[in-house]
């Protein structure tokens, strides 16, 4: 498979020393060459599959609203279309035309020709479409889904609590027909919230109604409430799953699900929170492809990419990540510790909770109930020789004294802490009662981030800002005349949202020396921020407007997460 890589050199797509990091990783996380050249962000996944086609002589498909007959879709059984990622697409004088995404898997293309007893004709589409394509066309098939089962339920009297005799069922038993109602309704609700990139499902309990909301691209959109006499039922169902106390009713709880839907293998945190109509859940779905990402795909600007980078390669220091709740300060620490997960590097983590399970790193879990806190994990592992140290938060004098010592004592040390931005870090850290010339000489870098949503590939068109807008936003009319300011109109893709997927803004400030002496003296924030971005760092607004200015995002979306610096 090398030869596609030469290939793509070959169309200008590549640059050999791309080729051969994209090697590396490859071999390293034993990935296919196409897949890592992915996930470095070398290329996108229709690029490599276009010229997998080309290459190899097969046709090309974007599945995206191709509506495939209900007949030929009956061709295949929905098992093996989902075990193999294939797709019936159409059928000609007997032969059947196949989409796959890998076109030297010829094992599976004689398994198919032997399964379904017939000529199986070869075509290519990225991995995503086909499996999106299968969702879409044997989900309409079952005729089963989340809102019609909700319908079913709201249509009939019959009283669907008695479902909680269940919980004497095997956890892993199989979900179909047969099952219980409620307990095809939550398999439904998970697998639809897969379907819909949902990062995680909301179940919150009114006088009544039961509302559910899936968060998508960190946006709540509600979907059809079920009646309210299947709260307890379906909360036991959920308890039962993440194998929580049934009875326990007035105390909040959690749990962890394992569960396969979408054909996917997921874990999902569970939340249970007694409030004053019941218990509100809260399942936070953890696809472990989201923490796959290198450094390269976080949307780091070319100069920010370059010192963080340099950064993470440091013998010792801290490295602070900062933002509120869901701006993806984990996925950023999560990509750093994947680029230096290498066999001559120990690394060690603790979290409170351990959200990922990654390959080859120690974690460690928080429980205060038995006394294993920050500061007790931090002072064991430093007796185990790590190289590289993560420690989910910074979030008292304890914890952060702990983190400098180590630090300082030869360690690279990532943590994250909740400021609104990366000069906010220093003065939060003398307030916690760290002394300043403490913190001046062991952090430096200290990374701020938001997510903003990303406008759909699919539906995107010119948008033109008004002079009011683009005054407001402080862009200036030479920026406006080379900007290709980019809107949504909403299409399936992105389920009429104008976005789909998101992208960070960033805001990179080193410990220069200057900055170090401010820290040191013990300057405000304002202080510290404005010498930073005279030494060149970049705000998270300007990161935001960049973006912007490139079609990347919309000015909402930035003003949404952002305040000005206007």
């Amino acid at each position: 498979m090398a030869d596609l890589g030469d290939y793509l050199i070959k169309k200008g797509l590549l640059g050999p020393e791309q080729l051969q990091e994209a090697e590396t990783v490859a071999t390293s996380r034993k990935l296919k060459i196409q897949d890592a050249l992915v996930q470095l962000g070398y290329a996108t996944a229709e690029q490599v599959m276009r010229a997998l086609a080309e290459q190899h002589d097969y046709e090309y498909y974007d599945l995206d609203n191709v509506p495939i007959p209900p007949a030929v879709v009956e061709l295949v059984p929905e098992s093996v279309a989902r075990e193999n990622s294939v797709l019936p697409f159409s059928e000609e004088d007997g032969k059947l035309k196949i989409v796959v995404s890998d076109p030297l898997d010829f094992e599976t293309f004689d398994k198919l020709k032997f399964i379904l007893n017939r000529e199986v004709e070869i075509g290519l589409a990225t991995k995503e479409q086909i499996n999106e394509a299968i969702n879409r066309n044997y989900g309409q098939m079952d005729g089963e889904s989340a809102d019609s089962m909700l319908q079913e339920f709201t249509d009939t009297a019959i009283d669907f609590t008695e479902t909680e005799d269940d919980a004497d069922s095997d956890d892993d038993a199989v979900v179909d027909e047969n099952s219980a109602p409620v307990v095809r309704l939550v398999q439904l609700m998970i697998t639809e919230a897969v379907q819909l990139r949902a990062s995680d499902i909301h179940v919150e309990p009114f006088a009544s109604r039961i509302r559910i909301r899936y968060r998508i691209d960190g946006v709540l959109i509600e979907r059809d409430s079920p009646p309210r006499r299947l709260l307890s039922a379906l909360l036991s169902r959920i308890k039962i799953l993440a194998k929580m106390d049934i009875a326990e009713r007035r105390r909040t709880q959690d749990g962890r699900i394992k569960i396969t839907a979408g054909g996917k293998e997921l874990d999902l945190r569970v939340s249970m929170l007694p409030t004053s109509h019941g218990q509100s859940c809260v399942m936070r779905l953890l696809d472990k492809d989201n923490i796959r990402v290198g450094v390269r795909q976080l949307g780091l600007s070319e100069r920010d990419f370059k010192v963080f980078r340099a950064l993470t390669r440091r013998p010792n220091g801290i490295v602070l990540v900062t933002g509120p709740t869901g701006s993806g300060k984990t996925t950023t620490l999560y990509a750093a510790l994947n680029e230096l997960n290498r066999p001559d590097r120990k690394i060690i983590t603790a979290e409170d909770p351990v959200e990922y399970y990654l390959p080859g790193i120690n974690q460690v879990e928080v429980r205060h109930s038995i006394g294993l806190d920050f500061a007790l994990i931090i002072r064991s592992m430093l007796r185990q020789a790590p190289n590289v140290i993560l420690v989910g938060e910074m979030r008292d004098y304890e914890t952060a004294s702990m983190g400098i010592q180590a630090s300082l004592t030869g360690h690279l040390v990532f943590s994250t802490l909740h400021t609104n931005d990366a000069p906010g870090a220093v003065t939060r850290m003398v307030d916690m009662g760290v002394p300043a010339y403490l913190v001046a000489g062991s952090v430096v870098g200290i990374l701020a981030q938001r997510l903003v949503r990303v406008v759909c590939s699919k539906c995107k068109q010119p948008h033109t800002l008004t002079d009011a807008e683009l005054e407001n936003a402080g862009i200036t009319p030479e920026q406006a005349a080379k900007a290709s300011f980019m809107k949504g109109a909403g299409c399936s893709h992105c389920g009429d949202s104008g976005y789909r997927g998101r992208l960070g803004i960033f805001e990179l400030m080193t410990m220069t020396a200057k900055v170090r002496e401010l820290a040191f003296s013990g300057a405000s924030t304002v202080e510290i921020g404005q010498a930073a971005v005279k030494q060149g760092m970049t705000t998270l607004y300007d990161d935001g407007i960049r973006k912007v200015l490139a079609g990347i995002t919309t000015l909402e979306e930035v003003f949404r997460v952002a305040k000005s610096n206007h």
